[in-house]
């Protein structure tokens, strides 16, 4: 009788080979960002990105599918959870009523703009959902999260991969260009750290835009941009709700245990963080706990360009990257009007 193979008793062993390569490749976008840093302010989770499609004839080989597809699948799901860390409640209490809901309901309008964008360029909706999240939200993370909650459909790692590149070029483009936007529009401190906040896509890029101006401006501009992080978890639930209702009317509105796991460690982040006694020790577990959300995003995106042909994303076109153009395009345009009337 024939002994069976490793990866048919152990799903763990089965897993390693794809797990193993997505994690070296991590470091390796790591290590490489680290020695750009002087010449090119290129995001790590691009770097890893880009090297993980020019990878994938070596991934695809069937012995890594099973690790690639727990990457993209549990390690993301975790890493976006542990998001929940970087948040505290009290600093977006801060942030007022009106700031609160102009915030909001432009990341209302821009989500079902990347749905309706889609759907005027001929494109699926899995793909309007993925732009719209990442535009609305906070790029990368926010596509990632997404994506978890979307039907599967041809192309949809080429199209998740196209969303990620697209929005941190144009978050870079941002950086640059909005606090000149603010400066001849006329904006205060406030008003210039709401705008860069709630309009440029990912985190580290609003903080470049925002400290580039001045502390107060940074300060703000942060600020607005965690409270969209806080709002992944209805952004999800919406998309999951949309696919549902599509496919059938009595269906279950998904619940995903990762969304209420970030929302229950943002409560948790300021519960301890209000605690004057623990605080010293917290603050030491919490950097520990941010930098394990920061690793796994950058694994799984690592898994996500590994298992995406560079044909595949080439052959995406202009519609993809209008869509995404528009949607940014929209929240910016949003944002400005309600800065506007709250003036």
């Amino acid at each position: 009788m024939s002994r069976p193979l490793d990866s048919e008793r152990s799903p763990s062993l089965a897993a390693a080979p794809g797990v193993g390569l997505a994690v070296a490749l991590a470091i390796a976008a790591w290590v490489a960002g680290f020695l750009l840093q002087p010449y090119l302010a290129a995001p790590t989770m691009v770097i890893a990105l880009i090297l993980g499609i020019a990878l994938n004839p070596l991934a695809s080989a069937p012995r890594f599918e099973p690790g690639l597809d727990f990457c993209t699948s549990y390690v993301l799901r975790w890493a976006v959870a542990l998001l929940g860390f970087r948040i505290a409640l009290g600093d977006i209490v801060g942030l007022g009523i009106g700031a609160a809901v102009l915030v909001a309901l432009a990341m209302a309008l821009t989500l079902v703009a990347g749905f309706w964008l889609a759907r005027a360029f001929g494109l699926s909706a899995g793909f309007g959902a993925v732009a719209g999240a990442a535009t609305a939200v906070c790029g990368a993370s926010a596509a990632l999260a997404a994506s978890t909650v979307v039907p599967n459909y041809p192309d949809k790692d080429s199209d998740v991969a196209f969303t990620i590149v697209a929005v941190n070029a144009l978050s870079t483009v941002a950086m640059v260009a909005y606090p000149i936007l603010c400066a001849w529009l006329g904006f205060d401190a406030t008003a210039t750290g709401l705008v860069l906040g709630a309009t440029i896509h990912d985190v580290a890029q609003v903080a470049g835009a925002g400290y580039g101006v001045s502390e107060s401006v940074g300060n703000a501009a942060v600020i607005v941009k965690l409270f969209r992080v806080f709002l992944l978890l209805p952004v999800v639930l919406a998309v999951g709700w949309y696919f549902v209702r599509a496919r059938a009317a009595r269906a279950r509105v998904p619940l995903p245990g990762f969304a209420l796991a970030f929302l229950a460690m943002c409560v948790l982040n300021t519960a301890l963080g209000a605690m004057p006694a623990i605080a010293p020790a917290y603050a030491g577990i919490k950097a520990v706990l941010v930098q394990a959300s920061n690793w796994g995003l950058l694994v799984a995106i690592s898994a996500l360009g590994l298992g995406t042909s560079f044909t595949a994303v080439a052959e995406l076109g202009w519609r993809h990257l209008a869509t995404i153009v528009g949607a940014t395009l929209v929240i910016l345009a949003a944002v400005i009007a309600g800065v506007g009337v709250l003036a």
